[in-house]
């Protein structure tokens, strides 16, 4: 009965990021913007599934993870923000601090090393979407997302 218990929690827990997940891609596509209402549960929810349950990362990588991705990605988008305001003092940022955040807690979720994959795999995807599209602007959550999925299955099965 407590095993039922355990595993239903886990798969609702697992249900509720997924949705949440999809909100934020659809926000990201929509209005550019990544809302952090959906993103503090999720990192709540990825703080309770590395520590509680089994997941291919723990808690240890799972933080280690988190400050790297955080870490990465301020260093880029404030070297990528430098180059384009010398260009044009006007330039948008390329990089938001919604997406800063959302690159934190994939690297909770999926610890260094998915990070690592996730961020290849969600540049390839970008960069063909944007290719395609002929499109400046890149949505990085939808692909983020998709990266961390193929990630943690690629970490639970072949690593």
């Amino acid at each position: 009965m407590f095993l039922y218990i355990f595993w239903s929690f886990f798969s609702v827990l697992i249900l509720m990021a997924l949705g949440l997940c999809y909100k934020i891609a659809r926000a990201d596509m929509r209005r550019r913007i990544i809302p952090d209402a959906y993103l503090v549960p999720v990192l709540i929810i990825g703080l309770i599934i590395t520590t509680f349950f089994p997941w291919p990362t723990n808690i240890e990588s799972g933080v280690v993870g988190m400050t790297f991705g955080y870490l990465l990605s301020t260093i880029i988008g404030l070297i990528f923000d430098k180059i384009l305001t010398k260009r044009n003092p006007r330039a948008e940022s390329p990089i938001g601090m919604g997406d800063i955040k959302l690159i934190s807690v994939g690297g909770l979720w999926c610890g260094p090393t998915g990070l690592a994959i996730a961020l290849v795999l969600a540049c390839i995807f970008g960069a063909t979407w944007a290719y395609r599209k002929k499109q400046r602007f890149i949505p990085f959550a939808p692909f983020f997302i998709i990266g961390g999925i193929l990630s943690l299955i690629t970490i639970a099965f072949l690593i």
